[in-house]
């Protein structure tokens, strides 16, 4: 500020206020203050990528990209920028092209551990686990406590934890230093090399104890969740979803359903044909419904958001849906939108694009509540606080089933139920049964799902380039004793 008031053009200070304004989440201010920086210097790369950190944290993920892209073209030659693209391109679902600008920031700044755990979880996501290891690996000898590294190295394989691994990180929680979150990655991390060894009570142990502490830091309501369970319900009736005054583009297919569950695994198969493209999972749905309500809370799905849908103009959300898609989809006939969490928009998706396929799946009840509570979501999204809890998962369970029901009976024709087993069972009937429902001609190539090079960014992006396994069917059995009250709660549904 004092350069400033002696150099008023002075570009750099400008976008120093901006980096300061973003560090603490003031993204509207930051932005505001970059234009200033970028109507003096428009060439500077590092201020095109903050800007589009700013564009994302803004939901504004089509800019956020065009910026990141645009900061590369300026040829960066600082770590922070390449690391700064190469984040924004992941989360707006380019996670091939964010591959060069990690490398690159690991390049120039070899010895930081974030631009390290960076390039790690990108290479895992494209499907190169020995090199996303040695990454990892690399990101723990800079930060030994790097939760989130270790966490993302215990999953990446069967056995990927040493006994040194486990004394240290045992040791780490007897200090008592560690915060919620990086207590949740921990045990997570400690869970899932006690289940490797077939040590399901103190692996169950581990998770309880993370999840608890987390949990505490919380102010989850399942009541909360139960009111927007029944408010999808009230607005979306029969009549209200019958309503044919949509945008007619048949292009997305939306595969939804309760995390962990074969979304993934379905995703894959019907990404293998040749028409269709894997598009990752947007956000890009709820933000354009959020944004056409305009509805003043900071949640996109809330009460008064769902409420304020009766008036809307659904041709003009479906269009506008689909515009902010691209320039990623539209080379194909087809694009798969993978996010679970649109299983609440069901029935304003075939509202606003009549044509649209949706596909839920469905999972054993014990197993999809088990593979929930199992998973670490990402701390910061609270659509999936519920999963901190055992039980608070089965009741949300219930209130998932519920609306499914609801959906079979108000939108028949564009919802199609999937479940998991009978796709572990019988892959070949179910994919022609997906295809058939897509309007898709059946090609072999959907089979062979596990050699699709497409990078997958979601907690199953090892076990979908394997073939076909059926070791998570009836996982819960080997916890039968940990989950009885579960059992007893979900009962003889």
């Amino acid at each position: 500020m004092a350069i400033l008031a002696q150099q008023p053009l002075f570009a750099e200070a400008y976008f120093l206020l901006a980096m300061i304004a973003a560090e603490h989440a003031n993204f509207r201010k930051a932005a505001d203050v970059l234009d200033r920086a970028l109507r003096l210097e428009p060439a500077r790369p590092q201020y095109h990528a903050l800007r589009a950190r700013c564009r994302l944290a803004l939901n504004r993920p089509r800019e956020a990209a065009e910026s990141a892209l645009h900061a590369l073209s300026l040829q960066p030659a600082d770590a922070l920028t390449f690391d700064t693209v190469g984040v924004v391109l992941t989360r707006t679902g380019a996670q091939r092209e964010a591959l060069a600008p990690f490398r690159e920031a690991v390049r120039l700044g070899p010895n930081k551990p974030s631009y390290r755990y960076n390039l790690a979880a990108a290479l895992q996501f494209a499907g190169d686990f020995e090199s996303a290891e040695a990454e990892y690996r690399a990101a723990l000898r800079l930060d030994p406590s790097h939760h989130r590294a270790w966490s993302s190295l215990a999953h990446l394989r069967r056995g990927a934890l040493h006994d040194v691994d486990v004394a240290f990180l045992e040791e780490l929680l007897a200090r008592g230093t560690l915060d919620p979150d990086a207590e949740l990655h921990i045990r997570h991390a400690l869970a899932k090399h006690l289940e490797d060894d077939g040590e399901y009570g103190r692996a169950f142990e581990q998770l309880e104890a993370g999840k608890r502490r987390k949990r505490g830091a919380l102010s989850y309501s399942l009541e909360l969740d139960r009111e927007l369970f029944n408010t999808v319900r009230a607005v979306c009736t029969p009549a209200f979803c019958g309503i044919d005054d949509g945008f007619h583009c048949a292009e997305p297919i939306f595969i939804v359903g309760m995390p962990r569950t074969g979304t993934t695994l379905v995703e894959r198969i019907l990404s293998s044909h040749p028409d269709v493209f894997a598009a990752g999972e947007l956000t890009n749905f709820a933000l354009t419904v959020k944004r056409a309500a305009a509805t003043s809370g900071p949640s996109v799905l809330d009460r008064e958001t769902l409420l304020a849908t009766k008036a809307l103009n659904f041709a003009a959300i479906g269009r506008d849906y689909i515009e902010s898609t691209r320039p990623r989809t539209g080379h194909t006939p087809y694009f798969i939108d993978k996010m679970p969490i649109n299983f609440f928009y069901a029935g304003l998706i075939h509202r606003a694009l009549p044509r649209a396929r949706i596909i839920c799946l469905r999972r054993n009840s014990l197993d999809t509540c088990l593979s929930n509570y199992r998973q670490v979501f990402a701390t910061g999204f609270w659509y999936y606080n519920y999963a901190y809890d055992l039980l608070d998962t089965g009741r949300y369970y219930q209130q998932f089933d519920a609306l499914m029901s609801h959906w079979r009976e108000t939108i028949p024709d564009a919802f199609l139920e999937v479940h998991y087993e009978n796709v572990i069972e019988d892959t070949d009937r179910e994919a022609r049964r997906l295809l058939d429902f897509c309007g898709l001609a059946y090609r072999p190539e959907v089979l062979a799902f596990h050699e699709n090079a497409a990078p997958v960014t979601t907690a199953s992006s090892v076990q979908v380039r394997q073939p076909i396994y059926r070791t998570s069917v009836e996982r819960w059995r080997k916890y039968e004793a940990q989950i009885k009250p579960l059992i007893e709660l979900l009962g003889p549904e």
